[in-house]
């Protein structure tokens, strides 16, 4: 639904737009986009007025894992044209018409549904497009008009879906539903028949390497304490722990570089201990634990430069669970 200003002395009307764009990264995308609206004159409805145009859109997703959908922000710079038609007062020619183009920008604000592994989305949109247009016949002191743009659209991926690999073929001399290894997977798919008991297994039989990120488990500028959004990410390591008895890790905490050197050991230990004592009070044995050890500074994730002001890295308040097995 176009809102149209009130100074163009014409009705709200429905509109359609069709673009096609592409994601540059998972947060930005860039579109081009052509649209067109038929309000009606609000004094005399017989008389045409028309509009249409093309724009280039950029948008800022609002990205998070294990989340279906993303807020954006919208940018955008277009042109318009307007087809006015006007009563011409003692002309036999009435009614005459206007047709012009000008410069339109757009801002606005949406939510898109996520496309990962889906063929289609759906784009919810509230914008507001500026239209330059300063030779309106209906409203001749105006230079500029301001419409409201309330959509709801579908997004359809382009190109083949990602393809699947195919399944390894049999091996040769294999007897179908045998599992001599005993890692789960069929003897004529297993390319690792010699596997270990205990061992993360992949779909063809063979050992896969078990990380536990704890990417997110940050603390606040000389603080130890858990921040809520670190327990959730605690939890799925808790979960990969219990799943994978085998597995045993170090605790490590690490600071930024602010402060000095003896401080910051300490407040590395404090972390390291904030997340052993969690994960040992939520069922992960103790003894499949090393330390908790601090670091300190000494193990920053980015190289700062200098202590003031750039010293205050999120990123490296940090705790991590190094895999010892």
């Amino acid at each position: 639904m176009n809102i149209q200003d009130n100074d163009r002395d014409t009705r709200d009307a429905p509109f359609g737009a069709l673009g096609v764009g592409k994601f540059l990264n998972q947060n930005w995308s860039l579109d081009g986009e052509l649209n067109y609206q038929n309000p009606n004159d609000d004094h005399n409805q017989n008389l045409n007025w028309s509009q249409y145009g093309a724009s280039i859109d950029l948008r800022r997703h609002f990205t998070q894992d294990g989340r279906s959908w993303a807020p954006y922000l919208l940018m955008g710079l277009g042109y318009q044209r307007s087809e006015e038609e006007v009563v011409l007062l003692n002309n036999p020619h009435s009614p005459g018409e206007r047709e012009d183009g000008n410069l339109a920008a757009k801002i606005g604000v949406g939510i898109q549904s996520a496309l990962a592994g889906k063929r289609a989305a759906i784009r919810t949109e509230l914008a507001y497009r500026a239209d330059f247009d300063d030779r309106s016949i209906a409203a001749p002191h105006e230079e500029r008009f301001g419409d409201l743009l309330a959509s709801v659209g579908v997004v359809i991926p382009l190109g083949a879906p990602a393809s699947v690999a195919p399944p390894p073929p049999p091996r040769p001399g294999c007897v179908p539903g045998t599992d001599n290894d005993g890692d789960g997977v069929d003897d004529c798919v297993d390319q690792c028949p010699d596997s270990k008991a205990g061992q993360a297994i992949g779909p063809n039989g063979c050992a896969v390497p078990v990380s536990i990120d704890l990417h997110g488990v940050n603390f606040d500028f000389d603080k130890s304490r858990l921040r809520p959004d670190a327990t959730a990410i605690l939890n799925e390591a808790i979960e990969i722990l219990k799943r994978h008895p085998e597995l045993r890790a170090e605790v490590a905490g690490h600071t930024d570089q602010c402060g000095k050197d003896a401080y910051n050991q300490k407040l590395s230990d404090r972390r390291a201990q904030a997340v052993y004592a969690y994960l040992t009070s939520n069922g992960i044995d103790a003894s499949r634990l090393a330390g908790p050890n601090g670091y300190g500074e000494s193990r920053p994730l980015e190289d700062m430069g200098q202590k003031f002001p750039h010293c205050k890295s999120e990123a490296n308040r940090r705790t991590e669970l190094n895999v010892q097995n």
